[in-house]
């Protein structure tokens, strides 16, 4: 929540929703740790579970793959959407952090 209190997006919303949406957005960067740490530990994955990883990794790269397109782009909605200042570069950030651990799977 500090994180999220120093680097959040400025845009026009009310200023509790983009710290909520920092939140968000840094919190689920880290949310899988702990089910991996338990698929690391039982050695033997059931099948569903690996499924459902793989699943979130194929996801969480094409959203890593969309904000770094837009950061190439260069179009304004990249600034409509997340403002400007450090937000966006944490964004990707947290993205490529999220793609880095599920690729560990």
């Amino acid at each position: 929540v500090a994180l999220a209190i120093i680097a959040h997006p400025t845009t026009r919303h009310a200023w509790i929703n983009r710290v909520a949406w920092a939140t968000c957005v840094y919190l689920e960067a880290v949310s899988v740790l702990p089910q991996l740490r338990m698929m690391q530990k039982a050695r033997v994955v059931e099948r569903f579970t690996a499924n459902y990883v793989f699943a979130l990794g194929v996801a969480r790269f094409f959203s890593c793959a969309h904000w770094i397109l837009q950061v190439f782009e260069g179009t304004s909605y990249l600034q409509t959407a997340l403002g400007k200042g450090i937000w966006p570069l944490m964004v990707l950030t947290s993205e490529v952090v999220q793609t880095g651990i599920l690729a560990d799977f």
